[in-house]
Formats: structure tokens, C-alpha cells, sequence
């Protein structure tokens, strides 16, 4: 998962772990964003491929979109 860009690097969390890989920016997909699942080929800490999941971005933004709404109506206070 992308979690955020630093200039000209986007830092992405590899894995259950959440390995940190800090990769070119040109290196992703174009249109990449923050929050974006990807699925990625790694040879050591060098990206080999990188395509966007979408599938995986679309149901992480749903999960945080529910937990937001959720927390909106003040469930966490119960």
C-alpha cells in the first residue's frame, strides 16, 4: 500500500509486516495515489513490476469510509 509520497519517492508498506520500501515515484503506475493497493515484484529492496489492485484499494476506501461513518454517529462511545 502506498502510504504517502515524499517528494519524489512514494513510500510503500510491503506485506503483513508492513515493510517499508521507499520507491521512485516514476517507478509506480501513472495516476497512482495515496491509500492505492498495489500489487509489486520485489528483488531484494528493488521493484521489479508494480500494477494497481484495484479491487484492494476500492475495499480499503470502503472500510475506512464505513469506520468513518461509524465513528460519525458516535458508536465508539458505546
Amino acid at each position: 500500500m502506498i502510504d504517502r509520497f515524499e517528494g519524489d519517492v512514494a513510500v510503500v508498506l510491503v506485506g503483513e509486516n508492513e515493510r517499508r520500501l521507499e520507491i521512485p515515484r516514476k517507478s509506480l503506475p501513472r495516476g497512482v495515489r495515496e491509500g492505492a493497493w498495489l500489487q509489486i515484484e520485489v528483488e531484494g529492496d528493488r521493484l521489479v513490476s508494480a500494477m494497481i489492485d484495484q479491487a484492494e484499494t476500492d475495499l480499503a476506501r470502503q472500510r475506512i469510509q464505513e469506520e468513518l461513518d461509524r465513528l460519525r454517529r458516535g458508536e465508539h462511545l458505546r
